[in-house]
């Protein structure tokens, strides 16, 4: 998770920058193919990449899945209205949104709604089921709205990094 204040971001140079980009395209690139995509020799490459992960710009490197290959042919979206806003039931709806699997992102979010979960599954019953046994069964919880995609236009797990 990014908990990063805005002032405290780290510098970054070209040389940050292209190694992000070029471990963005391909997590587990091997420390010689990155030296050589972004020009450094591999030492100092790798110092680099030490160093961000040291400060946190890379939080860890993960393999992505083809959800539809796995069967997960369902992804929705759900707007949350708890009941209350007290610290203890926020802390205790956040710590549950962590113990179902189904919930890819859960966002605490500014509007008319206070969080906005990602949700996977199946088929639609399955969505059902989890949306109506475990979801809105929360105590917590007072209202759900369903927003289910029909078609993925982009995704990436890419961040676009700033130029300066």
């Amino acid at each position: 998770m990014d908990y990063t204040p805005r002032s405290a971001q780290i510098p970054l140079d070209e040389f940050d920058r292209r190694i992000l980009r070029s471990l963005q395209d391909c997590a587990d690139k091997s420390m010689e193919d990155v030296s050589e995509s972004v020009g450094l020799s591999r030492t100092p490459c790798w110092r680099r990449v030490k160093r961000l992960e040291e400060t946190g710009i890379i939080v860890k490197r993960v393999t992505l899945l083809a959800r539809r290959s796995l069967g997960l042919g369902v992804k929705a979206f759900v707007c949350i209205k708890l009941k209350s806003h007290g610290a203890e039931v926020l802390f205790r709806f956040e710590t549950m949104m962590q113990d179902i699997e189904e919930v890819v992102e859960c966002y605490a979010v500014a509007g008319d709604d206070d969080y906005v979960l990602q949700v996977v599954a199946f088929d639609l019953w399955e969505y059902e089921n989890i949306l109506r046994n475990r979801i809105a069964r929360l105590p917590e919880v007072n209202t759900t709205t369903s927003f289910i995609t029909l078609k993925e236009i982009k995704y990436t797990t890419k961040l676009p990094l700033p130029q300066r």
